[in-house]
């Protein structure tokens, strides 16, 4: 599972990151490389600064210090990377509204407009050339889809809603989302929450298939028992990176105190829109 070592760039670079919200500081100088080919498992207390480190790398919020390199890229072709599709996201289960009426497979094609942004739209110069190329855009997109239901096993639900399917099967739909946008980077906030022990192993294959193809992923999870079958490497957050490596070498009283402190993680929790727990999702 540990991806060979190479001089190559890492797929993310994080270094020396801070974002404050308001006169709170929710990251203070987190350092963190992502490689290709790795699963690093984000571990911390709601009120860490998990999602905030999240939606740094996303371009959704914007450091007030440091820098995030996304394939190498500079710190603005970084933010638009994250934005336009070189990342792609998992959320927590709570944080989608499962009664909007769309299908699996609407989901997963909305992977496609996050990686082209191009379907439906003619190009300039003849209509007749403009209207087969986008016959054929259209026909691979439609094929990379097809692909990346059949990886998740999803096939024969992708006309369902995905308000009718399962914890695990939901989680399963925005993976192969993030398949069809051919990311080579993807954030999974607490994938195994809310799923039964069936549908947590079948995700775990999944992204361990994925890592084989060359995705680097970086999964926050509370389920610390999960790690030594989920993960290459484990980054332990509070506020800033306590510790990060393999888990034999990490997982130590010491860190896991540090980690797991109650301190200042109240108020960044407030700034988040989460609560304050440990060893379990927020309510």
């Amino acid at each position: 599972m540990n991806p060979p070592q190479s001089s190559a760039p890492p797929a993310l670079a994080v270094d020396d990151v801070h974002v404050k919200y308001g006169s709170v500081e929710a990251l203070n100088g987190v350092t963190l490389n992502l490689e290709y080919g790795q699963i690093t498992a984000l571990i911390g207390m709601n009120g860490a600064g998990k999602s905030t480190l999240f939606k740094a790398i996303m371009g959704l919020v914007s450091p007030t210090h440091g820098r995030i390199s996304i394939n190498s890229a500079t710190d603005g072709e970084s933010t638009a990377a994250g934005k336009n599709g070189a990342v792609a996201y998992v959320p927590q289960h709570d944080h989608v509204d499962w009664n909007f009426p769309i299908s699996v497979r609407e989901i997963v094609s909305s992977g496609r407009r996050k990686a082209r942004s191009k379907v439906g739209l003619l190009p300039q110069g003849s209509a007749l050339l403009g209207l087969k190329k986008w016959r054929q855009e259209k026909k691979n997109n439609d094929r990379i889809v097809d692909e990346a239901l059949r990886q998740t096993g999803l096939t024969e639900l992708q006309d369902r809603p995905v308000g009718a399917l399962s914890g695990g099967q939901r989680k399963r739909v925005f993976v192969a989302r993030g398949i069809a946008q051919e990311a080579k980077i993807m954030l999974l906030d607490e994938p195994f929450a809310g799923v039964d022990t069936q549908s947590q192993a079948q995700i775990t294959t999944l992204l361990h298939q994925l890592a084989e193809s060359g995705t680097a992923l970086l999964i926050s999870t509370h389920d610390l028992d999960r790690l030594p079958e989920l993960c290459d490497n484990v980054a332990m957050l509070n506020r800033r990176i306590i510790a990060e490596g393999a888990l034999d070498e990490v997982l130590t009283a010491e860190n896991l105190t540090r980690t797991f402190s109650t301190d200042a993680t109240a108020a960044i929790a407030g700034a988040e829109g989460t609560t304050v727990t440990m060893g379990k999702e927020a309510q």
